[in-house]
Formats: C-alpha cells, structure tokens, sequence
C-alpha cells in the first residue's frame, strides 16, 4: 500500500506546486488565480491542455515551447518535484492521520511562501496568514499531547519574537518583519524540531550568504539582499524530516 499511495501523493503534490506557480505569478497583479489560460514565457500563445501536465510535459517536449521551440525554465518541474517529493515525506512520517491533511495544505502554502519571496522579497499577508493557522493546527493534531503543544506554542513565540527583535534593532536591515511569522508557523509545524530548525536555518543562510558574496566582482561594495524565508524553510523542514538535531553533536 505504501508504494500506490506515495505515488499519488506525489502526483498531487505536483499537480498542486503547478497550479501555485500561477497563482505566484499573477498574484497582486489584477489578474485572476482561477480563469484564465497559461501563456507561453517566450510568445504569449495560449499553452494547450497537453503542454500543463506537470513534470512530464516538460521531458516530452525536452524543455523546449511546443509553440516556439524557446527553451522551458526548469524552475516549474524542480518546484513540482519538490512539493511531490515533501507530500510523499509528510505521508511517511505521520501516516493517515487526522494531521495529514493540514501538514499538506501547510507545505503546498509555505512552498507559494518562498516562491513568491524568491520574486519578490516580500511575504503577501494572505498567504502568511494562512500558512500561520494550518501550522497551528497541524501542530495541534500532531502533539502528543495538549501540554506539549503549548510548550510548543511558546517555543514558537520566543523564535518568532527574536526575529522581530531582530528586525527592529537593525531597523529591518538584517530581517524583514514578516519573517517573524514565519518562524512562528514552521515552529508550530514542526513542534520538538523548532529549535534545531531555527539553528539549521541560520547555517544554511549564512553558507549562501558566503556563496554570494564570495562570487561578487572584486572590489564591489554593493550590498546583497537575500530572502530569509527559503532558509527558514529549508532549515526547518530538514530538522522535521530527518529528526537531526544539530545540539546533540555539541553536547555529544
């Protein structure tokens, strides 16, 4: 049974992560999320219902427009793969239970998160906000009890508050506010992993943030502006799926 079901959800995960490519793309933009055809990037054709299918229309056509022969971003199949390679990992850590659900929703939400901060650098409030009340309730049904949870709630609330502490005392040169929130949601969804994740998230930003600057041109002063929100991410989920706690090695 394991193999039909992570097969499915990873074929939903897919299919989902393409329809929040569109609403990435059109969204605080006067255009509708629900109608509408997909164009081609490069031309502007209407896209056929064939040329949609997530991940396999991209290695029929070889990356290539079926309408013009421009070559496809590989940014939709590698978002597509993820959200179905997240859904099939959330399946195999909880199993079906009630929490399921809620963790998906959450995961296809954070993923619209950081695709459109990765744009944009900002976090629309909507999605936030609705990121916020699916981890906590993920959280809640997850918890192996009520009195953990609350311990919980109040580890999310002293990570969340030191992001807006941060914020304020740089006068929000070094975090933006609406990362707070985020760390707060992660935080409730990934309960005993909040701390690890919030230490791993740090890490994983400050070795892009060596990245890019190391390949900045020598002598440039310019500074660089990178979005938190895929580290947060990234550091949590990490903490949550693999259950690494990067304290244990400190204290080992």
């Amino acid at each position: 049974m394991i193999l039909p079901i992570s097969v499915t959800l990873f074929a939903l995960g897919a299919i989902i992560a393409s329809f929040i490519g569109v609403v990435v793309a059109r969204l605080n933009t006067g255009q509708s999320i629900v109608s509408g055809r997909s164009r081609c990037d490069a031309c502007a054709v209407p896209l056929p219902p064939h040329m949609l299918i997530p991940i396999i229309s991209y290695l029929v056509s070889g990356g290539r427009a079926h309408c013009c022969g421009a070559s496809i971003s590989l940014y939709s199949p590698l978002t597509e793969c993820l959200l179905g390679g997240l859904f099939v990992l959330a399946y195999l850590t909880l199993g079906f239970v009630a929490a399921l659900p809620f963790l998906l929703l959450s995961l296809a939400t954070l993923l619209a998160l950081v695709l459109y901060d990765l744009q944009h650098q900002i976090l629309p409030l909507p999605l936030l906000s609705v990121f916020v009340g699916l981890a906590a309730v993920t959280g809640f049904l997850s918890a192996p009890s009520p009195v953990i949870f609350w311990d919980t709630l109040l580890i999310a609330l002293l990570i969340g508050g030191s992001l807006a502490l941060i914020h304020y005392i740089s006068g929000g040169r070094a975090m933006g506010l609406a990362d707070a929130p985020l760390a707060f949601g992660l935080s409730l969804l990934v309960g005993p992993s909040a701390f690890p994740g919030f230490v791993v998230s740090f890490w994983i930003g400050a070795l892009i943030g060596i990245v890019v600057l190391a390949g900045r041109p020598r002598g440039s002063r310019m500074g660089v502006e990178v979005p938190f929100a895929p580290y947060l991410a990234a550091g949590f989920l990490l903490t949550y799926f693999t259950q690494w706690n990067p304290f244990a090695l400190i204290m080992g």
